[in-house]
């Protein structure tokens, strides 16, 4: 994949406001759309499909435009929020912390993911506040937020819609993830985590393929990313995020650190290259305490080398190492050598992302 040098973006790019007031770089594997167009024509089936473990190198993708920074990141837009202003659609999803649905920014029509997050009011002025740190967030890796504002029993959070969805329903949908696309995975979930926890000092904590979202440009960015660093120390210890990918010092009432989001990549990957929930049967569920067992006792799953790269085998077993002090670090992980050889991977992410199916919302 071909890179030229990071766009440097200025803090809140898009001068966006966000309701608190006491009233109730580029993307790895994106590329424009003429050059996947030339890519595409006369070209066979592609070969992404049914079949992940194939080598794949589609030429015309990698190299970041300027042509794309209007449509992916947004001119100098200021959005000033008022819900009479949003036309809401169909409903996305629904996961423990709120549902999502469509949503259309009326006098812009820029079209957004709206999210409400349950909260009683003793801590709703709270989290509106927290949120605003999503305001210095300028990571291509990361998707953006436009705003919040207090309604009903919670908070509505309005972000950037990625219209292909998650992950967890690509694969579902189409089958286990090519490999080549699992190197840009990773390389952007890693990039993404490095500027949360170094940029933002916030920990993802909730690393699953359902929190890996892809628009039809080719852009792979993370999303519901936990909390703000003014609230780490205060809910640090609590349980946040989803038993199944939960590190195992998590699951012990251990400290949370970037090392427990190592682990939840390590599983996020081996899943989307299976097609399947590595830990389980298809549709056994375990409870916390039967994973905890299970994660002690076993020995866990490992890719192999002789259907996928060693280098992806490597990384992964790495990430699900049950000792977080003998786990890599996250700058183990951005030197791997796996990761080295994703980032120089020329993968036409845009041409891939236009074979899938995704149901209509």
């Amino acid at each position: 994949m071909v890179f030229t040098k990071p766009v440097r973006k200025k803090r809140n790019f898009k001068s966006l406001t966000l309701a608190v007031a006491d009233t109730p770089e580029a993307a790895p594997g994106a590329s424009t759309a003429a050059g996947t167009a030339q890519g595409l024509v006369g070209s066979a089936p592609s070969p992404f499909v049914g079949n992940n473990s194939a080598p794949i190198s589609l030429a015309g993708g990698g190299a970041f435009q300027e042509s794309v920074l209007p449509l992916e990141l947004g001119v100098e837009l200021r959005l000033d929020l008022r819900e009479e202003d949003l036309e809401v659609g169909k409903p996305m999803g629904e996961g423990a912390g709120g549902t999502v649905v469509k949503a259309v920014h009326r006098p812009t029509q820029t079209p957004m993911a709206l999210k409400f997050i349950r909260a009683d009011f003793s801590i709703r002025q709270q989290i509106l506040k927290e949120l605003q740190i999503l305001h210095e967030c300028n990571s291509p890796y990361i998707v953006s937020f436009y705003g919040a504002y207090p309604k009903d029993n919670g908070v509505q959070v309005c972000l950037e819609f990625m219209d292909l969805r998650s992950f967890d329903g690509i694969y579902r949908k189409n089958g286990p993830i090519p490999v080549p696309v699992i190197g840009q995975v990773t390389y952007s979930v890693l990039q993404g985590l490095k500027y949360l926890y170094e940029d933002l000092r916030v920990m993802h904590r909730d690393i699953k393929p359902s929190n890996i979202l892809l628009n039809s440009l080719g852009f792979i960015k993370i999303c519901d990313f936990g909390i703000s660093k003014e609230m780490v120390s205060s809910i640090a210890n609590t349980f946040v995020g989803t038993a199944s990918y939960m590190s195992p010092e998590r699951m012990n009432g251990g400290s949370y650190t970037v090392k427990s989001d190592i682990w939840s990549l390590g599983l996020t990957l081996m899943e989307l290259v299976l097609g399947r929930y590595p830990l389980k049967g298809e549709g056994e569920s375990m409870s916390i305490f039967e994973m905890l067992s299970y994660i002690n006792t076993e020995t866990l799953p490992q890719l192999s080398d002789e259907q996928f790269p060693p280098g992806l085998c490597d990384l992964v077993a790495k990430c699900l190492i049950k000792d977080p002090a003998k786990r890599p670090t996250l700058k183990d992980l951005l030197n791997h050598q796996y990761t080295c050889e994703s980032a120089g991977e020329n993968v036409n992410i845009e041409q891939w992302a236009a074979s899938l199916v995704i149901p209509d919302f």
